[in-house]
């Protein structure tokens, strides 16, 4: 192996956002992280949501909007089968009067 071209592995210290700490090895000391296996959801079996950048809300948001884009989207196909049943043609509004 060439000398000083691989970086320094620490045993880094690392500190979970529920509290738990444990070591690994690393090339940086100190490493914070937001799930471990104390407090992630596929270990523990409850459902928690882990939310750094509303990512959640944005999705939710997008959901709304997906739907309200769904309902008017059904509304115009209604309104365009409603405007080609109707007549087109002076002769056609005198029959449907008959």
């Amino acid at each position: 192996m060439k000398a000083a071209i691989h970086p320094q592995f620490f045993e880094a210290q690392v500190i979970c956002a529920c509290g738990n700490k444990f070591t690994v090895g690393s090339t940086r000391e100190l490493i914070h992280v937001e799930l471990c296996n104390k407090c992630h959801p596929f270990y523990t079996g409850e459902q928690k949501f882990v939310d750094s950048a509303s990512r959640i809300q944005k999705f939710q948001d997008k959901q709304k909007v997906a739907q309200t884009f769904v309902v008017r989207k059904a509304k115009k196909i209604e309104d365009r089968r409603t405007a080609d049943n109707a007549p087109k043609t002076l002769r056609e509004m005198l029959m449907a009067a008959k």
